[in-house]
Formats: structure tokens, C-alpha cells, sequence
């Protein structure tokens, strides 16, 4: 063999070397920054009402937890909603929740015990507006919801907020020119087959399945909520930046809309924890909810919405330092 030839396969076996090293070099740090052993203890999760998605996305959560932390047990707590989830992870009463971009945006804004502790882990589905009434029912906008029996929500959901809001942009007080029933996803469509409720509001990801099985022996359909709602809501500033006008589309419950859309107006969800929780569990943790988007999906429409590419985005909130090894390992 040639002088030239030995050179350039010494050259070439040097470079493949390097070319290892590095690969190895980012394959310990990779698992440095995970550790070598799946974090343990225990963490609650705050969720919603039963029948709606928060909850049976926790659900799916935590056997995705398990599956990937088998030393993490996962405490479930049910909740009001969004209002009662940023509450109770501030104040430590859980580690991580579910809740509503304008929810968290309000408690800051109220100046809620332990709200500069909050963080950001995940953006993920939207929850869309729902009014819904009888099919027969004379009701054709929010404007006609006065004087009567409206389902408005627990008082510390996410839905309550939004609708006392949608309310009085329509000119409504919610105190007294309704009757407000304080009722959820669980208890509300009940109320509406009993005819015990002219009307609910209820604020959920696509499909939510009380309403789902709502469908199956209750007429009822849609009220649309149009887009100028939205710019009067955005007029009031502060947290209705987050509400965004949309349509509810055909697919969702598709025995009630007949191939039709539905105007609404929808906000962004996000999973939220506190600053003080530790990092390598949040980085886990937060690689679970994006690797399992697919597996969680086949039961829950919503979580196929999870995207790596705007889970960053958790808006109000900035990122949890644990999230935030998490994005930057995987950044292309």
C-alpha cells in the first residue's frame, strides 16, 4: 500500500474517532442530565370535575407516569377547575396542575398567595367555549341567556370565569339577571335533560365526554358565541388577551352539529408546577407528557394536540428550570 493511501486511512480513522467521541460525549451528557435512575417519591396532581378532560388526562397521566417513573407515586386530587388548580399549586397544596392560561393570568393579577412561585411545564390543547341548551329552546345568543336558569360553573372553575365574562360583555349581570347554577360537566348536563337548566356554559377540550354521552339521550345543540365577543372581551384587558375567537369544529360531536361548525372562543391550556419543585423530576416528568402525547391521544382527543414545538409556549408563566433542560436536550 502507498504512503498516500496509509495517510489517508490513518486521516479518515482519526475523524471517525473524533465523530465517536463526540457521540459518546453527548450520549453520557444526555444521561447525565436525566441521572442513571428514574426519580421516586410522591407528587399530587390537581385536575377538574369528573367526566371532564382534566381528569381523565390526569388519569392517563399517571399511568404514564408509572410506566416511566416506577418509583413516583401520583397523587390525584379532583378540583372545581382551573381557578381552584392555580390556587392550590401555589400555596403547595399540589405540585403539579392542569389549568387555563386566563386563570393563571387573573390570580397573578389579583396577587395571589405564592403567585411569583408559579412555572410553566407544558402547553398543551385548547379548551373550547360550549353553551349549550335544549334543542327546542328559544335561546339563539347570550343576549337571550337573561332571566334564565343558567349552569355558570363551580365557583373556582375555569369555565365560571369565562362565562360571568361572556355574561357582562353581553350586558348580563351574572348575579342578577340569571340564575346562576353552580354546577360542572359532571352534574350540569343532568340538570339540562331534567329541565332543571335553561342553558350551560362549560369550557372543556374536544370532545368532552359528558357531553359526549350527554348526545346519546338529550336533544340539544350549540349556541354560538361570535367573534365580536372576543374583541369586546380583549377590550377589558388583562387576562382576556388569552381568549381567542375559533370555531368549534364539525367532528366534535358530530350527532349534534350535523356537518356544521360552531363560533366560540377558546384559551390555551397549560400544566403548571412551582419553582421550588425539583429539577430532574420536572425534566422527567416533562419528557413524559410529550412522549406519551400518542398513546394518551387514542383515549383523549385533546392530548394528540401536544406538540414539542409549542409546549415551550406556556404563557403566562416563564419555564420551570426542569422543563427547560428538557426543551434545550432535545432541540434540533
Amino acid at each position: 500500500m502507498s504512503t498516500v493511501f496509509r495517510s489517508i486511512g490513518r486521516r479518515r480513522g482519526m475523524q471517525a474517532a473524533a465523530v465517536g467521541a463526540v457521540v459518546l460525549g453527548l450520549l453520557l451528557w444526555w444521561l447525565l442530565s436525566l441521572g442513571e435512575d428514574p426519580p421516586g417519591g410522591t407528587i399530587t396532581l390537581s385536575t377538574g370535575t369528573r367526566r371532564g378532560v382534566y381528569q381523565e388526562y390526569g388519569e392517563r397521566l399517571r399511568t404514564a407516569f408509572a410506566k416511566n417513573m416506577p418509583g413516583l407515586k401520583v397523587r390525584l386530587l379532583t378540583s372545581d377547575g382551573s381557578q381552584e388548580n392555580v390556587e392550590r399549586v401555589a400555596t403547595g397544596r399540589a405540585d403539579f396542575a392542569i389549568t387555563a392560561a386566563d386563570a393563571v393570568e387573573t390570580y397573578e393579577l389579583e396577587h395571589g398567595p405564592g403567585a411569583d412561585t408559579l412555572r410553566g411545564v407544558a402547553r398543551l390543547y385548547d379548551d373550547y367555549m360550549h353553551l349549550v341548551v335544549p334543542r327546542d329552546s328559544p335561546v339563539r345568543s347570550l343576549a337571550d341567556l337573561r332571566g334564565k336558569r343558567v349552569v355558570v360553573g363551580p365557583p373556582e372553575s375555569g369555565v365560571r370565569l369565562i362565562a360571568e365574562r361572556l355574561l357582562r360583555v353581553s350586558g348580563i349581570d351574572p348575579d342578577r339577571d340569571v340564575v346562576p347554577l353552580a354546577d360542572g360537566i359532571d352534574t350540569g348536563p343532568g340538570r339540562l335533560r331534567r329541565g332543571e337548566a335553561d342553558a350551560m356554559f362549560w369550557s372543556g377540550g374536544l370532545p368532552t365526554d359528558g357531553l359526549t354521552r350527554l348526545a346519546k339521550t338529550f336533544a340539544y345543540r350549540f349556541v354560538p358565541i361570535e367573534g365580536d365577543v372576543v374583541a369586546r372581551l380583549h377590550a377589558q384587558g388583562g387576562a382576556t388577551r388569552y381568549y381567542r375567537a375559533t370555531n368549534m369544529p364539525e367532528s366534535a360531536y358530530p350527532t349534534i352539529q350535523q356537518g356544521a361548525t360552531v363560533p366560540t372562543i377558546a384559551v390555551s391550556n397549560i400544566l403548571i408546577t412551582r419553582a421550588d419543585m425539583d429539577e430532574r423530576l420536572t425534566e422527567w416528568l416533562t419528557r413524559t407528557v410529550i412522549d406519551s402525547r400518542d398513546r394518551i391521544g387514542a383515549h383523549v382527543h385533546s392530548a394528540q394536540l401536544v406538540d414539542l414545538r409549542t409546549a415551550i409556549y406556556t404563557d403566562p408563566l416563564v419555564l420551570h428550570e426542569g422543563a427547560r433542560r428538557y426543551y434545550r436536550s432535545v432541540k434540533p
